[in-house]
Protein backbone atom coordinates (compact mmCIF):
# COMPACT_ATOMS: atom_id res chain seq x y z
CA UNK A 1 0.00 0.00 0.00
CA UNK A 2 1.29 3.46 -0.89
CA UNK A 3 2.13 5.75 2.00
CA UNK A 4 0.11 8.94 2.05
CA UNK A 5 1.90 12.19 1.19
CA UNK A 6 0.98 13.80 4.51
CA UNK A 7 1.62 10.80 6.75
CA UNK A 8 4.50 12.55 8.53
CA UNK A 9 2.50 15.66 9.40
CA UNK A 10 2.52 15.57 13.17
CA UNK A 11 2.45 19.24 14.09
CA UNK A 12 -0.85 21.04 14.55
CA UNK A 13 -1.27 24.80 14.29
CA UNK A 14 -4.49 26.25 15.61
CA UNK A 15 -5.75 29.49 14.12
CA UNK A 16 -8.66 31.64 15.15
CA UNK A 17 -10.53 33.78 12.67
CA UNK A 18 -13.25 36.35 12.96
CA UNK A 19 -16.50 35.30 11.26
CA UNK A 20 -15.76 37.70 8.38
CA UNK A 21 -12.23 36.34 7.95
CA UNK A 22 -13.48 32.76 7.96
CA UNK A 23 -16.20 33.54 5.41
CA UNK A 24 -13.58 35.11 3.13
CA UNK A 25 -11.21 32.13 3.46
CA UNK A 26 -14.05 29.65 3.01
CA UNK A 27 -15.31 31.43 -0.13
CA UNK A 28 -11.83 31.31 -1.69
CA UNK A 29 -11.36 27.67 -0.67
CA UNK A 30 -14.71 26.62 -2.19
CA UNK A 31 -13.79 28.42 -5.41
CA UNK A 32 -10.61 26.34 -5.61
CA UNK A 33 -10.12 22.72 -6.57
CA UNK A 34 -8.80 21.85 -3.09
CA UNK A 35 -11.00 19.28 -1.41
CA UNK A 36 -9.96 20.17 2.14
CA UNK A 37 -9.59 23.56 3.78
CA UNK A 38 -6.27 22.47 5.30
CA UNK A 39 -4.90 21.66 1.82
CA UNK A 40 -5.99 25.07 0.54
CA UNK A 41 -4.39 26.93 3.48
CA UNK A 42 -1.20 24.85 3.17
CA UNK A 43 -0.90 25.70 -0.54
CA UNK A 44 -1.50 29.36 0.21
CA UNK A 45 1.09 29.43 3.03
CA UNK A 46 3.80 27.75 0.98
CA UNK A 47 3.12 29.77 -2.19
CA UNK A 48 2.07 26.73 -4.17
CA UNK A 49 -0.26 27.27 -7.13
CA UNK A 50 -3.94 27.27 -6.24
CA UNK A 51 -6.26 26.27 -9.02
CA UNK A 52 -9.57 28.02 -8.90
CA UNK A 53 -12.64 27.15 -10.86
CA UNK A 54 -15.78 28.88 -11.88
CA UNK A 55 -18.99 26.98 -12.30
CA UNK A 56 -22.17 28.11 -13.90
CA UNK A 57 -25.05 27.46 -11.46
CA UNK A 58 -27.53 26.62 -14.23
CA UNK A 59 -25.04 24.17 -15.74
CA UNK A 60 -24.55 22.59 -12.31
CA UNK A 61 -28.31 22.13 -11.99
CA UNK A 62 -28.53 20.75 -15.52
CA UNK A 63 -25.74 18.25 -14.85
CA UNK A 64 -27.31 17.12 -11.58
CA UNK A 65 -30.58 16.48 -13.42
CA UNK A 66 -28.90 14.72 -16.34
CA UNK A 67 -26.95 12.47 -13.95
CA UNK A 68 -30.22 11.59 -12.20
CA UNK A 69 -31.77 10.76 -15.58
CA UNK A 70 -28.81 8.54 -16.44
CA UNK A 71 -29.49 6.48 -13.32
CA UNK A 72 -33.17 6.22 -14.26
CA UNK A 73 -32.27 5.13 -17.80
CA UNK A 74 -30.05 2.41 -16.39
CA UNK A 75 -32.86 1.18 -14.16
CA UNK A 76 -35.35 1.21 -17.05
CA UNK A 77 -32.96 -0.75 -19.26
CA UNK A 78 -32.38 -3.29 -16.51
CA UNK A 79 -36.12 -3.67 -15.84
CA UNK A 80 -36.84 -4.15 -19.55
CA UNK A 81 -34.09 -6.73 -19.83
CA UNK A 82 -35.44 -8.67 -16.82
CA UNK A 83 -38.97 -8.64 -18.24
CA UNK A 84 -37.81 -10.06 -21.56
CA UNK A 85 -35.78 -12.76 -19.79
CA UNK A 86 -38.88 -13.79 -17.84
CA UNK A 87 -40.93 -13.92 -21.03
CA UNK A 88 -38.35 -16.28 -22.53
CA UNK A 89 -39.43 -18.84 -19.94
CA UNK A 90 -42.96 -18.72 -21.41
CA UNK A 91 -41.90 -19.51 -24.99
CA UNK A 92 -44.18 -22.58 -25.23
CA UNK A 93 -47.21 -20.37 -25.97
CA UNK A 94 -47.13 -19.32 -29.68
CA UNK A 95 -48.30 -15.70 -29.09
CA UNK A 96 -45.53 -15.13 -26.57
CA UNK A 97 -42.99 -16.58 -28.97
CA UNK A 98 -43.98 -14.05 -31.68
CA UNK A 99 -43.93 -11.18 -29.18
CA UNK A 100 -40.55 -12.24 -27.83
CA UNK A 101 -39.02 -12.37 -31.29
CA UNK A 102 -40.39 -8.94 -32.24
CA UNK A 103 -39.41 -7.44 -28.90
CA UNK A 104 -35.81 -8.61 -29.23
CA UNK A 105 -35.13 -6.08 -31.97
CA UNK A 106 -36.85 -3.33 -29.98
CA UNK A 107 -34.90 -4.35 -26.91
CA UNK A 108 -31.59 -4.09 -28.75
CA UNK A 109 -32.51 -0.67 -30.13
CA UNK A 110 -33.64 0.56 -26.70
CA UNK A 111 -30.58 -0.75 -24.89
CA UNK A 112 -28.25 0.67 -27.54
CA UNK A 113 -29.90 4.09 -27.21
CA UNK A 114 -29.77 3.89 -23.41
CA UNK A 115 -26.08 3.00 -23.61
CA UNK A 116 -25.43 5.83 -26.08
CA UNK A 117 -27.17 8.33 -23.79
CA UNK A 118 -25.35 7.01 -20.71
CA UNK A 119 -21.98 7.34 -22.47
CA UNK A 120 -22.77 10.89 -23.57
CA UNK A 121 -23.85 11.83 -20.05
CA UNK A 122 -20.72 10.22 -18.60
CA UNK A 123 -18.50 12.23 -20.99
CA UNK A 124 -20.33 15.45 -20.13
CA UNK A 125 -20.07 14.72 -16.41
CA UNK A 126 -16.32 14.10 -16.72
CA UNK A 127 -15.87 17.40 -18.57
CA UNK A 128 -18.03 19.19 -16.03
CA UNK A 129 -16.07 17.79 -13.10
CA UNK A 130 -12.79 18.91 -14.67
CA UNK A 131 -13.91 22.52 -15.03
Amino acid sequence: MMERENSNRTRIVGLRFTPKEYVKIERKWKASTSRKLSDYIRKHLFDKPITTNYRNQSLDEFMAEIIRLRAELSALGNNFNQAVKKLHTLDQIPEFKVWIISSELEKKILLNKVEEIKNYIRKMAEKWLQS
